[in-house]
């Protein structure tokens, strides 16, 4: 059976779950592929620390250089992680005509453009699809699945570490610090957790996935981000009352030809799939025209769901290698540079909003007032007799209106006497 040379950049978590992989199912693999995937050397910075797996310790290396530069390496998988070293290191392997496989979103995010059309100039494949959603195969599917299709919207749970903590505050009526510590303590947040909390992990897989349902780069100045840090544990319970429940979405809306990207908390329907979707899993909404709706779930990090989705590609690219083909179609953002992107300031949704105000007569008028100056209607209201001194929390559920209205509103709002502290506001996504 003929053997495709596999050469490893980053002996960390995935790493370490990539050699587990090849171990334990290296066998099936080949049977499934007819080629044997053979792990020819592994680089990191260190190497005595133990993985939890066996290795022939003669195929380890510091130097990652050389490992791209080996003849028997057919397939480079980076797994450093960030842009500095990996970026050389893909382009590198590029530049050599050698296919490579990423879990990096943060690279392809703020690089992408660059490498795809280098892999295209190669005639080699850039491989990325543990780069979003872990274990999950949403890539695939976006490039194979529903390629019969225009995509409308993808709308997704796309981090683990941000679910978790909105799972445990709801769940357990506990505050946003305390829920956060216990993650960083059980492994699932980041002793520097500002990526995930604040957002921009799931702003770089949003973007991947923009430029691929659309094949053109999404520079990230253009994703609207907004994270979880500091959401009141009084919101989600407020959320609750009112039949919703609150995650941080990834939002792709195509609306007549543009495509708004962005990041947020949101409120869900509680009887929507993606409001079941609870811990470190992750779900992924897709609607295209032709399909409609279709929705991928599972593990969306970890060291094995992520080397299953590593080595899926390692696999499809080494079964084309043996059969002696080439790689043919067009790579992620290569295709063309047309894509309009909407601002934050053209979407429109209905809003969830929390007021502390002076408790006596008049003030529901004067806030009512400003939001139909700013063409903003009022769906529903809750007061609670939770008195605060004087002060009194008010609740509003808008209509659908557009962000620049909203935030004109806001800013009258704020102003107002009555008004004791900034409003909180949080979108509330509608689906169909």
């Amino acid at each position: 059976m003929k053997e495709i040379g596999i050469g490893l950049l980053g002996f960390g978590t995935v790493g370490a779950g990539v050699v587990e992989t090849l171990q334990r199912n290296g066998d099936l693999i080949a049977r499934r592929i007819g080629v044997k995937l053979a792990l020819r050397k592994i680089a990191d910075l260190e190497l005595e620390r133990d993985r939890g797996v066996k290795i022939d310790r003669s195929i380890l290396t510091t130097d990652a250089r050389a490992v791209v530069a080996d003849p028997k390496i057919d397939i480079v998988i980076e797994l450093i992680g960030g842009v500095g070293i990996a970026r050389e290191l893909v382009t590198k392997a590029l530049q050599s005509g050698k296919p490579v496989v990423t879990a990096n979103k943060k690279l392809l995010a703020e690089y992408g453009k660059e490498l795809f059309a280098l892999a295209d100039e190669r005639n080699v494949e850039l491989g990325f699809e543990a780069s979003v959603g872990g274990g999950i195969p949403c890539i695939r599917a976006l490039r194979e699945g529903l390629v019969a299709n225009q995509i409308s919207a993808i709308c997704g749970i796309l981090n683990g570490t941000c679910n978790y903590i909105l799972t445990k505050m709801e769940q357990e009526g506990r505050v946003f610090d305390d829920v956060l510590k216990e993650a960083q303590a059980a492994g699932y947040a980041e002793a520097e957790p500002s990526l995930d909390i604040d957002g921009h992990d799931t702003a770089h897989k949003a973007a991947v996935l923009a430029a691929l349902a659309y094949g053109s780069n999404v520079p990230m100045k253009d994703v609207f981000v907004e994270g979880i840090r500091g959401l009141a544990q009084e919101d989600i319970s407020y959320a609750a009352e009112l039949g919703y429940r609150i995650k941080l979405l990834a939002v792709i809306k195509n609306e007549n030809g543009a495509v708004g990207v962005r990041v947020h908390p949101a409120l869900i329907r509680h009887q929507h799939l993606l409001a079941q979707v609870s811990g470190v899993f992750n779900a992924l909404l897709v609607s295209g025209d032709i399909v409609g709706d279709t929705l991928y779930y599972g593990r969306g990090a970890g060291r094995l769901p992520t080397a299953s989705a590593v080595v899926s590609d390692v696999a499809e690219i080494a079964e084309r290698l043996a059969a002696g083909g080439h790689y043919s179609r067009p790579n992620l953002a290569a295709q063309n540079g047309s894509l309009r992107l909407a601002p934050i300031e053209q979407a429109s949704t209905r809003s969830y909003l929390r007021l502390n105000v002076i408790d006596k007569p008049g003030v529901l008028a004067k806030i009512s007032h400003v939001l139909g100056k700013h063409q903003i209607s009022i769906a529903s209201m809750m007061q609670k007799e939770e008195r605060r001194g004087e002060q009194v929390p008010v609740i509003f559920l808008t209509h659908e209106a557009g962000e620049q209205n909203c935030q004109a509103a806001l800013a009258e709002i704020d102003a107002l006497d009555v008004v004791k502290s900034k409003t909180v506001r949080l979108r509330i996504a509608d689906f169909g």
